[in-house]
């Protein structure tokens, strides 16, 4: 890729590779509050995470396996996520201890204190008051290196616990010789199938004790000699592979010798090459801290995930040879495509083509590309297929090193599957909460990664392909309410209702619509277009922006750093700042980042203001404090701002100038910006933007330059509910009152029967269970065709309910239990009631005395959302209302274990049958959920879908 720097001002100076970056390095930034990093070891994008685990539990603070308020420290494993919001790794854990003999964490844990322990890039150190024990620890790529110093004589005890944090379902080990032990470990958590292997090499002779009993795993290992003597250290080499024994073997040869110093010193030396990319200058140490450390936790990841003679475990959990590229692993796209892997693409090049390398070998041996890929695991995290962004940024700045016709192939195959939403979306051109839960977030961010592969298409000169994907790229446009200004769920064809752009609910993915309205990258002109136009768009930023910091509906723990309805703390904000650039008011864009800049990010355990997402919310600060940012990656193309320093340095990993940038102050005003871009688009911008951008053209959008088609929004057709008793009032609008809508109602009608669709021209009723078909159609185009369907409800009756559902799963009301439609075992999708804390009960009223067979009702379980079957369901009979008679009970048979989600029907039948008029349905509450449980101590919720009486 050929780069250059645009400012009024340029200065070149002499870049020194000798300077020590890494000293600015703060591991423990993150470790506190949300940030969910970890403080330990480690080198660029290495294999090893070694680090202490203060959090065996997995809860949501404890996902690194550290958190900065705790004081017991239960060991040191060799593997740890940075950053993520669920709990994983912890691999191969060793704890130094004296005189303890079990394997019960509990007993063998320390207490330890902040003000004696240390971290910098590449070495941690930890004092463990309980033993008098000093731990340091250094690593290589693929080598852990432990050094434990005893304070005093004593029989030390070291602790190897194999079931250790995640759950492990498989275990071997081959005691080599007296020095040296080799471990399997399989274990399941978010990877469902982690495998490792590991050999362990200590500097004397140990015995190796195999401990097991029905609690613990693993081994107790002590000297042969007994004692040590008082400042005696033991040295431990733990090497690593997803492979196998042979492949640890190999990777021991990292690190022959037993100099801590060394390893130690030569750690520095990697993270200074790494982080000598980027030169930044102040006398504010604080943000020099705050800077390196951000750079170093965008280089924790991805991890290099094949042995040192290329031997990988691929995602068919075969054995594969790398060639002529590098196997990585961890790839939490959702957040890093975002401004993470646009980083890459300007400092390390070639290791964006082992990603992607990596990528193209996942589709081969899985069938697609990764999603949330860990450890050779698709965990299905998060949505979208966003590989694909990260393969289009790739292609669009020239890199190199990849088939871009295979990474094309994957690209599609992955977006033309038939799942998660993906099957109505082609069809439709948008996804309803009918078809799949978080129906608004999936249509926008597929709407984005097609717009992706488009741009590989044309680049590769697939004209058809190319054509194909914008059009799905402008999904968006269905989604979007003209009359709000909103990004809304569509149910059953029209919106959804009530709404209420705060609240945070199952249609969005962690957020709400505000979090949403604004993630358009890949057609900004048109967004601002739907809008109204700039002025508009921008009032819609500034309401965003000044609106009450605080959210309704479902608690999100992601959605912290809010700025009104702007959420920092989590992904799809982070390029909403940047938005009024495309409005000509690049002040307010300087303003919004440079608060972000200074109060989210802080030199301390809780300086990040959510977690860190595998270096996502680091990589933000990194390019926004250089004052560039990539609001389309795909797009060739970076959004600048004010830098935050007075100098700025970058180089790729062949030491190529990428920019040499100094702060020049005339007439008390910063003259200079940084714009970092292609040589293609060079003339192009600085024809379009001045020093300020006040004269930015807004419809400037670099895909308009080649033609394709615009698509027409489907019409919204609206109705008060799904089902109805007598009769039911329909209408349909287009967002362009000029077009012509066609519909068509399938039912009994005879005209209609013929399946002619006609001209909309006012609201009508319908009295049957009907199917409307509609689309928009202008004089050269029209839309998609969409349907809905009403049901006319099977009986009158009504209930009333006695208990409290939750406003987030309310089903349509208390009619939505006798409408005779039964939701699916996807309850995010909106069909279900959900009761928490409580015991459901319900009256029915059948408005007249009739004889009851049978009396049904539906449940849920889905154990890992908290939602279980009730213990049982009681029914009683009357005829005024007042007085109940039993009618039978039913009790649960469904085991709470169970993860897969299911529906029981629990019905009571009477033969003979009884007559009333009143039937009471009470169900019981599961109650708080029992210690097996990762919710242990928390209330159940009751699911409940319809009530049916025979």
């Amino acid at each position: 890729m050929k780069s250059f720097l645009i400012a009024l001002a340029f200065l070149t100076t002499t870049f020194s590779q000798a300077q020590d970056y890494a000293k600015h390095v703060n591991p423990f930034i993150g470790t506190g509050g949300h940030g969910h990093t970890f403080p330990g070891v480690t080198v660029p994008y290495g294999m090893v995470q070694l680090s202490p685990d203060t959090r065996i539990d997995g809860s949501w603070d404890g996902c690194g396996g550290y958190h900065y308020s705790d004081n017991l420290i239960y060991g040191f494993s060799h593997t740890h996520l940075n950053g993520t919001g669920v709990s994983d790794y912890g691999d191969i854990m060793l704890m130094p201890t004296v005189g303890i003999n079990t394997l019960d964490s509990k007993l063998y844990s320390s207490k330890f204190q902040h003000k004696n322990e240390k971290a910098s890039a590449g070495f941690y150190s930890v004092h463990l008051d309980k033993y008098n024990i000093d731990v340091r620890l250094t690593t290589s790529t693929r080598v852990g290196f432990h050094e434990y110093t005893f304070n005093d004589e004593c029989q030390p005890h070291i602790m190897l616990d194999l079931d250790h944090r995640d759950k492990l379902i498989g275990k071997d080990y081959k005691i080599i010789n007296d020095t040296t032990i080799e471990i399997f470990r399989q274990s399941e958590a978010w990877a469902r199938n982690q495998q490792i292997w590991c050999r362990i090499e200590f500097n004397q002779p140990m015995f190796f004790e195999y401990y097991n009993n029905s609690m613990q795993n693993g081994f107790i290992i002590h000297p042969r000699k007994g004692k040590v003597k008082k400042g005696e250290k033991i040295l431990v080499k733990v090497s690593l592979s997803p492979t196998s024994y042979e492949g640890a073997k190999i990777n021991s040869s990292e690190i022959k010798h037993w100099d801590f110093e060394k390893v130690k010193k030569e750690a520095e030396t990697l993270w200074n090459k790494e982080l000598s990319k980027i030169e930044v200058t102040s006398n504010d140490k604080d943000k020099l801290a705050i800077f390196y450390t951000a750079l170093y936790h965008t280089m924790m990841q991805p991890n290099i995930a094949q042995d040192l003679d290329g031997k990988y475990r691929g995602r068919d959990n075969q054995i594969h040879q790398a060639e002529g590229f590098d196997y990585y692993t961890v790839f939490s796209l959702w957040d890093t495509f975002r401004a993470a892997h646009p980083l890459y693409t300007l400092i390390d090049k070639k290791r964006t083509s082992d990603y992607i390398n990596t990528f193209i070998k996942q589709y081969e041996q899985g069938g697609r590309l990764p999603v949330w890929e860990l450890a050779s695991n698709e965990t299905d995290c998060m949505i979208g297929y966003h590989s694909v962004s990260v393969i289009a940024d790739a292609m669009a700045k020239g890199i190199t090193g990849f088939d871009y016709e295979k990474a094309f192939e994957a690209s599609k195959a992955s977006a033309m599957r038939d799942v998660l939403g993906l099957e109505a979306y082609k069809k439709n051109g948008f996804i309803s909460m009918d078809d799949e839960h978080e129906s608004v977030s999936k249509t926008l961010e597929y709407a984005y990664d097609d717009w992706c592969i488009a741009q590989m298409a044309q680049l590769l000169k697939k004209q058809e392909d190319y054509q194909y994907f914008m059009n799905r790229s402008q999904n968006w446009k269905n989604i979007f309410d003209w009359e709000t200004g909103f990004m809304r769920p569509k149910k059953n064809g029209g919106w959804d209702k009530p709404f209420d752009p705060r609240e945070v609910n199952n249609n969005f993915t962690e957020g709400n619509s505000w979090q949403y309205s604004f993630f358009v990258p890949q057609d900004i002109s048109g967004m601002i277009e739907a809008y109204g136009g700039p002025e508009k768009f921008e009032a819609k930023l500034d309401e965003m922006f000044n609106s009450e910091s605080k959210t309704t509906g479902r608690e999100q723990v992601d959605v912290t750093g809010l700025i009104g309805q702007y959420a920092h703390g989590n992904e799809p904000s982070h390029h909403m700042a940047y938005l009024y650039n495309y409005v000509g008011k690049p002040e307010k864009t300087a303003a919004k980042v440079n608060y972000i800049l200074n109060e989210f990010y802080k030199n301390t355990p809780d300086g990040l203001i959510g977690n860190e997402d595998c270096g996502q919310m680091s990589a933000w600060y990194v390019l926004s404090s250089m004052g560039i940012y990539s609001v389309t990656p795909g797009m060739e193309k970076w959004e600048s701002n004010e830098p935050l320093f007075d100098s700025i340095k970058i180089k790729d990993e062949n030491g190529k100038n990428l920019v040499d940038y100094k702060k020049q102050v005339v007439n008390g005003k910063t003259t200079n910006r940084i714009f970092l871009l292609g040589e293609k688009l060079k003339e192009q911008l600085i024809q379009k933007r001045s020093a300020t951008m006040s004269q930015f053209d807004y419809s400037q959008n670099i895909s308009e330059n080649i033609n394709y088609n615009k698509i027409i929004p489907v019409p919204v057709i609206q109705a008060e509910s799904k089902a109805f008793k007598d009769k039911l009032k329909i209408e349909l609008k287009s967002q362009n009152p000029k077009d012509v809508i066609y519909f068509m109602i399938n039912d009994k009608d005879d005209y209609l029967a013929k399946k002619l669709f006609v001209p909309f021209t006012k609201p009508f009723e319908i009295q049957e269970t009907s199917t409307i078909e509609a689309y928009v159609k202008t004089n050269e185009e029209q839309s998609n065709t969409i349907s809905a369907t009403f049901f006319k409800k099977p009986n009158n009756y009504s209930i009333n309910i006695k208990s409290k559902y939750n406003p987030q799963y309310h089903a349509g009301g208390p009619e939505g239990l006798l409408d005779g439609i039964l939701g699916t075992e996807n309850w995010r999708k909106g069909d279900w009631q959900g009761y928490q804390s409580q015991d459901f009960e319900a009256v029915v009223d059948l408005q007249e005395i009739k004889s009851i067979t049978e009396i049904s009702a539906r449940f849920l379980q889905d154990q890992r959302s908290w939602i279980v079957m009730p213990t049982k369901v009681d029914y009683y009979i009357s005829d005024d209302n007042v007085n109940f008679t039993y009618f039978g009970s039913v009790n649960n048979t469904l085991d709470p274990k169970i993860e897969e989600n299911t529906i029981l029907n629990f019905t009571s039948n009477e033969t003979k049958g009884k007559k009333a008029r009143y039937v009471k349905v009470i169900a019981k509450n599961f109650g708080k959920l029992p210690e097996w449980h990762q919710g242990f101590g928390g209330d159940a919720f009751i699911f409940i879908d319809e009530i049916t009486i025979k």
